[in-house]
């Protein structure tokens, strides 16, 4: 497929604050094998895992992987998936858009179409009422073409909101990547990840500061990509590759540069690197509570992660299989 064309402009990067841990603080890992490319992110409920994978299945699989069944298939690319509050599966697709898809007979609403005012439909939160917090990642550039969008550096992705009544209005614009969304235990603040600015934002709901937002956390030692409140009220964050220093240079210097870079056969593009990293926070400080980093020889590239009772599941958008482990 021909690449677009990409127009960078310059940007200044955060200092990296907190960088990685300085020996491997991850636990042992299980995989659980899936029938597909890229489970980018996985959901808990039930006693299942739900995730989806690049053909557009949504697989239920038992914690353990002896089971897997399809449930549905989207026919596009599943990105994000979390439960609506009426039953059903909520599956951000970067094809169709925002979906809604019951488990029982696999039959798929579309909530908010893919179009010119939804390219990449990538993560999504849901209030306790049915309201939808969902990102736009980009109005610029397809899914495979995300790379470009971190070296244009335009920030034209957005937090959205799908009220129940199905209007649909913007909270936040101007984000670099908007990816993850996470929603506060209490449902007072939305979180947003802008993988591009290594950030994470918060919108308060409620409150005198309603409608305000400020930085989470800045300067991140990663790209953060979903992100989403645990059981323990933390929001984790799944950091997709560590900061790369000849990306962050190049963002500084003559926009050509980052031109000439995309127009690299894909052999010598910027790759991420070959780790497994999540952060959890605390909402109200921004402050690390884990720090979890390593490398496992079969796994990489962490783009989902779902805290459930102490166990943590991690998606991955270049892999086979879902990653487990336990916290000590």
């Amino acid at each position: 497929m021909r690449r677009p064309s990409i127009d960078p402009v310059v940007w200044r990067p955060a200092k990296v604050e907190g960088a990685r841990p300085t020996r491997a603080t991850l636990p042992a890992l299980s995989l659980i094998q899936v029938s597909g490319l890229g489970p980018e992110d996985v959901l808990c409920d039930k006693g299942h895992l739900f995730t989806g994978v690049e053909d557009g299945r949504i697989l239920r699989l038992t914690p353990d992987g002896r089971r897997l069944d399809t449930i549905a298939d989207t026919g596009g690319r599943p990105l994000g998936i979390e439960l609506h509050t009426d039953g059903r599966l909520l599956v951000c697709d970067a094809v169709r858009g925002l979906l809604a898809v019951e488990r029982a007979s696999g039959e798929i609403e579309v909530l908010v179409e893919r179009g010119p005012n939804l390219r990449v439909c990538n993560n999504a939160a849901v209030t306790m009422d049915g309201t939808v917090y969902f990102t736009d990642s980009t109005s610029r550039f397809d899914l495979e073409h995300w790379k470009a969008d971190l070296l244009e550096h335009g920030g034209t992705g957005r937090l959205l909101r799908r009220d129940p009544d199905g209007t649909v209005e913007t909270v936040l614009e101007g984000l670099h990547f908007a990816n993850g969304v996470a929603l506060a235990p209490d449902e007072s603040s939305v979180v947003v990840a802008q993988t591009g600015a290594y950030r994470l934002d918060k919108v308060h709901l409620t409150g005198e500061r309603q409608g305000e937002s400020e930085p989470l956390a800045e300067g991140l030692p990663a790209f953060p990509d979903n992100i989403a409140t645990g059981s323990d009220g933390l929001v984790w964050i799944a950091m997709a590759s560590p900061r790369i220093a000849a990306l962050d240079i190049l963002s500084r210097l003559h926009p050509v540069l980052r031109k000439g870079v995309w127009a690299l056969p894909e052999a010598l593009q910027v790759k991420e690197k070959r780790v497994v990293w999540v952060r959890a926070l605390d909402i109200e400080t921004g402050r690390v509570v884990h720090d979890l980093y390593g490398e496992h020889p079969d796994f990489h590239m962490v783009t989902g992660v779902r805290e459930a009772n102490g166990t943590v599941y991690l998606g991955s958008l270049a892999e086979r299989a879902i990653a487990r482990f336990d916290l000590a």
